[in-house]
């Protein structure tokens, strides 16, 4: 019996079999422009007979030292990456950019700790690293550091030699802040992302502001405070309910605490479109008319903030352009460029139907 068929076959196995070196058969599959159509023809067609699939791409990295793949990093699970609309669509921008048909795209999911497991960085094969939003402590931020690895961050963390695409969080939070002032309203409370990754939801106390190690969500808290101080308001004034996700549900259970407050806060600041439209489903089960009893502002202007019904009055950040610098940033980092100035998103307030004066 033919050893070569009893035996998984490789590359060599090709190449006795059409009577060509080792090397004329790598270029088949590699650098086909080396040979005539005819050749090349014969060696693919004599693969498949043999059962030989392609060169083997861990081998080929290893040979090249590419990976051939930009690793996503996800401060939360798998599942945030196709139900979260803001990261989806950053998501699809980067995977638009980078696609060039030999490059993929490997998500890294978070767990528990903020952001992947360090193991997961250290085992992954990649060429460079996007971290999307992780705290400031996440151990697979030093798993990138210990590799070596270009990394572009995404928001959040600020990590000396990366390469940066923010958001002006604290500008765009203050915008939405000075709105609700303009339209009348004193009392105004915040629900907002978690401050740090240990999953707690509820009302956010001064010393948990304190230890925080989101840096969106300080940046956009301090925006809301700075626009509200503008009318004498301070912090201890503004309640602040603390959702561990930009989820719905989250969004409702946090509006729903803040309702029942006495006095009843008339105006929402929410850190995300989804917290935003929670809070908007919150108010209809209370009977509360939005905008005629509560004004409720969200942040992203994902493609629902104008679907509903009222439309949500929202910050705008192109999300899309996000996705794009963020790609052009890892390909122009794996050609060996610096990290070179952040790249900030501009906001505009996008003024719709879930706000209005404050009742009277």
């Amino acid at each position: 019996m033919n050893q070569d068929r009893v035996r998984r076959p490789t590359l060599d196995t090709v190449a006795r079999q059409v009577g060509v070196s080792r090397a004329t058969v790598s270029n088949a599959y590699n650098r086909p422009d080396q040979l005539s159509a005819r050749l090349r023809e014969r060696i693919i067609e004599t693969a498949k007979q043999l059962g030989y699939a392609g060169p083997d791409p861990v081998a080929r990295s290893l040979a090249t030292q590419r990976a051939g793949s930009v690793a996503f990093m996800l401060c939360d699970g798998l599942s945030s990456a196709f139900s979260d609309p803001a990261l989806s669509i950053v998501l699809d921008a980067l995977a638009a950019t980078v696609d060039s048909g030999d490059r993929a795209l490997l998500l890294l999911p978070g767990v528990s700790e903020g952001g992947p497991r360090a193991q997961s960085v250290i085992r992954a094969q990649t060429d460079v690293v996007v971290a999307y939003s992780l705290p400031d402590d996440a151990p697979a931020l030093r798993a990138v550091r210990e590799r070596a690895l270009p990394l572009v961050v995404v928001d959040q963390p600020i990590v000396p030699g990366s390469a940066i695409v923010r958001v002006d969080d604290f500008g765009g939070a203050r915008l939405a802040a000075r709105h609700v002032l303009d339209l009348g309203h004193r009392r105004v409370a915040v629900l907002g992302f978690g401050l740090s990754a240990d999953g707690h939801r509820g009302p956010a106390t001064p010393e948990r502001v304190e230890k925080a190690h989101f840096r969106v969500t300080l940046d956009r808290y301090a925006g809301y405070l700075d626009g509200l101080a503008e009318q004498g308001i301070v912090a201890g004034e503004v309640p602040f309910w603390e959702a561990p996700g930009s989820v719905r549900e989250l969004g409702r259970e946090g509006a729903r605490w803040l309702f029942g407050l006495r006095p009843r806060p008339t105006a929402v600041l929410c850190m995300s479109d989804e917290l935003a439209l929670g809070a908007v489903r919150a108010a209809d089960e209370l009977g509360l008319a939005v905008p005629g009893e509560v004004s409720i502002v969200g942040f992203d202007d994902t493609p629902a903030a104008s679907w509903g019904v009222p439309s949500l009055t929202t910050v705008r950040q192109d999300l899309v352009e996000k996705g794009r610098q963020a790609g052009a940033l890892a390909l122009r980092m794996l050609d060996g460029a610096r990290p070179g100035r952040p790249v900030t998103i501009g906001v505009k307030l996008q003024v719709r139907g879930s706000t209005a004066p404050a009742p009277a």
